[in-house]
C-alpha cells in the first residue's frame, strides 16, 4: 500500500508544482517586468489570466507584485498538503496546515529561483542566441537578484555572481523554511 502512497504523493506534487510554476512564472514576470511580447510571457499570460482577472478585481497588486498569484500559490500549496495528508489518513490542525503552505509556497519560490538561475547561466555558458525566448525572459527574471552582485565577482573571466545567489537562496531554504515547515509539521500534528 505504500508504494501506492509513494506513486500518488508524487503524481500529487508533479501537477501541483507544474500549475504553482505557472503562477510563479506570471509572479515573477510582472515584478520583474519582463518583456510582455515574449512568446513565453504571452504563454504564461494566456494561461493564467482566466484565473487571475477575477481574483484581482477582489485583490489587487501591491506595486509590482501579483498577490492574486502568489495567493493563488499558496492556496495551491495548501490543497496540496491537505491531499497529501488525506492519502495518509491523517486530519491536521489547521493552524499547522496554513504554516506549512506558507513554508512551501516560499520553498517553491526559493527553489524555483535556484533553477531558473542555474538554467541562465547553463545557457550563457553555451552561447545561447541572446534572442531565444527562454533565454530573455529568464534572464528578465534574474536580473533583479544578480545585478547588485554582476562584475563584483568575477574572476579569471567568469563571473560567480550566479553562484553566489544560489547559495544565498538555499541557505535561505534551510535556515528559514525549513524551521518554518519544522514547526508548521509539529503543530500539523499535534506534537
Amino acid at each position: 500500500m505504500s508504494y501506492l502512497v509513494n506513486a500518488l504523493s508524487f503524481l500529487l506534487e508533479l501537477a501541483f508544482g507544474a500549475a504553482a510554476a505557472l503562477f510563479a512564472l506570471r509572479l515573477l514576470a510582472e515584478a520583474s517586468r519582463a518583456d510582455f511580447h515574449n512568446p513565453l510571457s504571452q504563454f504564461v499570460y494566456r494561461t493564467t489570466n482566466p484565473i487571475l482577472a477575477p481574483i484581482r478585481k477582489l485583490v489587487p497588486n501591491w506595486r509590482r507584485i501579483n498577490i492574486a498569484a502568489l495567493l493563488l500559490i499558496w492556496l495551491l500549496m495548501l490543497l496540496k498538503r491537505v491531499l497529501l495528508f488525506a492519502l495518509l489518513g491523517a486530519f491536521p490542525h489547521v493552524l499547522g496546515l496554513v504554516l506549512l503552505s506558507v513554508a512551501d509556497t516560499l520553498d517553491f519560490i526559493l527553489m524555483f529561483y535556484v533553477v531558473l538561475i542555474f538554467i541562465w547561466s547553463l545557457m550563457s555558458l553555451f552561447q545561447v542566441e541572446h534572442y531565444h525566448p527562454v533565454y530573455r525572459l529568464a534572464g528578465s527574471l534574474v536580473d533583479p537578484l544578480l545585478r547588485p552582485l554582476r562584475g563584483k565577482l568575477v574572476a579569471g573571466g567568469l563571473d560567480f555572481a550566479p553562484w553566489a545567489v544560489m547559495i544565498v537562496l538555499i541557505l535561505a531554504r534551510l535556515l528559514l523554511v525549513s524551521p518554518l515547515a519544522d514547526f508548521g509539521g509539529r503543530l500539523a500534528l499535534g506534537l
